[in-house]
């Protein structure tokens, strides 16, 4: 396609977008409609089938991938045009919502309610609001007579609000781009992330006590070895705040404010009953890290910190903690993992994404690091140059009366609609 008959398509598919916002609206509340909220989650697959539907509709290739009874990834794939040399892209974005509170809204949460310039519902913008705009961007193309010249795929994926690895199953069922689009709500803002990881810290005795002995382990001659793992692990959780604060004074990334490497001590589990000392304490922790750190490196670094605090200890150093991390569901296995996501200024895609971008907006935006977590990571871990750049803010997300403006649906649908044509290239379509 030569550069004339590019830019005629391109000013025809975005005016066909600006004149059918209603349509994005339209697609968005019919997905809002829908109660996906997880927890408890195993609700999605009625809005999955309508998700593949419109997939169907657009001529896209559909694949159905079962991960949990009741929630199932769905996959859109358009294949690239015979002959065409364009690259591939892949959006992804999470068909489940967060919960919902029962009291505060204004409107129904799961009906789209419209004033004022803005959308209301649970998941406009986390992250259904999001997902429709970059299937409404290929929707667009069709309508105008275009097809993308490089393979493009949609990935409707389950469980991201509990950390649950829809996207990882689509990973293992072998999706693959040479870009990745996460519509997350960034504001439209390209974004990298840190990475998250729950764990659990485990203190166990080999012996439960009753509690008529306690003198006797606390008190000189009292004769008897043993502990309160309650206790103990008050030394492991002054342990754990002395290395968060190291973390704040010795790393730093650009894009988060300093701190930012947290380690928060969620829950805490330990005896069985007064009358015993308890035999027993598990403490969950969450920790946040830079994105030019792995997992495992952080774990290994919290795990060797406790092993020298318990090794201080008498008692600790004969019954050290035991550690458990991560999870592919804090449903099912009260664990999850966030992979991190780097974003340099040279990473692939970002200067397409910019001229995309600067084309419906007039500049280009400035990267930046989304200052939550998403399933971004898992792409990028995968070796798929990945960006966050999704319409409304983060601010709003998981919120009573959850709202996004109108205007950023449709810009982030145009948006979407020329990353396509720049990065795949454009052809005429059959």
């Amino acid at each position: 396609m030569d550069n004339e008959t590019h830019a005629r398509f391109l000013d025809a598919i975005d005016r066909w977008l600006l004149a059918h916002r209603a349509g994005l609206l339209a697609r968005v509340g019919a997905l809002v409609a829908f109660p996906t909220p997880s927890p408890p989650g195993r609700n999605t697959d009625i809005a999955q089938r309508a998700i593949a539907a419109w997939f169907a509709e657009l001529g896209g290739e559909v694949a159905w991938l079962p991960v949990y009874p009741g929630d199932s990834d769905v996959v859109g794939r358009w294949p690239a045009a015979t002959g065409a040399t364009g690259r591939s892209l892949l959006f992804n974005g999470h068909i489940d919502v967060a919960e919902v509170a029962e009291e505060g809204w204004e409107s129904p949460p799961f009906a789209l309610t419209e004033r004022e310039g803005r959308v209301y519902g649970r998941g406009v913008g986390d992250m259904k609001g999001g997902l429709a705009a970059a299937i409404f961007a290929l929707e667009a193309l069709r309508a105008c007579g275009a097809r993308p010249g490089g393979e493009v795929i949609i990935e409707s994926v389950i469980g991201e609000e509990s950390g649950e690895w829809g996207t990882v199953a689509c990973i293992e069922r072998g999706f693959r781009a040479d870009l990745a689009i996460v519509p997350e709500p960034s504001g439209l803002r390209p974004c990298g992330q840190g990475g998250v990881i729950t764990g659990w810290v485990t203190i166990q005795s080999p012996q439960t006590l009753h509690d008529g002995v306690r003198a006797r382990t606390i008190h000189a001659g009292g004769g008897l070895v043993g502990a309160n793992a309650i206790e103990k692990m008050m030394r492991l959780l002054a342990a754990l705040n002395d290395l968060e604060r190291h973390w704040a004074v010795t790393k730093t990334y650009p894009g988060f404010a300093p701190g930012a490497t947290t380690i928060n001590p969620a829950v805490i589990e330990g005896g069985r009953h007064p009358a015993f000392m308890a035999d027993r304490c598990a403490l969950w922790i969450t920790v946040h890290f830079y994105p030019d750190e792995r997992w495992e490196d952080v774990t290994g670094e919290i795990e060797e910190h406790l092993r020298r605090a318990a090794a201080a200890d008498p008692w600790l150093r004969d019954h050290p903690p035991t550690f458990a991390w991560g999870g592919r569901s804090m449903i099912a296995e009260r664990g999850e993992i966030f992979p991190a996501v780097a974003l340099d200024p040279d990473a692939p895609g970002l200067a397409a994404l910019g001229r995309a971008h600067a084309a419906i907006h007039g500049e280009a935006p400035v990267a930046t690091m989304w200052p939550s977590v998403s399933d971004a990571g898992w792409l990028a871990r995968a070796g798929i140059p990945t960006i966050i750049y999704g319409p409304g803010e983060l601010a709003e997300a998981h919120t009573t009366n959850e709202s996004i403006a109108v205007d950023d649906l449709v810009d982030a649908a145009r948006v979407y609609a020329r990353l396509i044509a720049e990065w795949c290239g454009l052809e005429v379509a059959p």
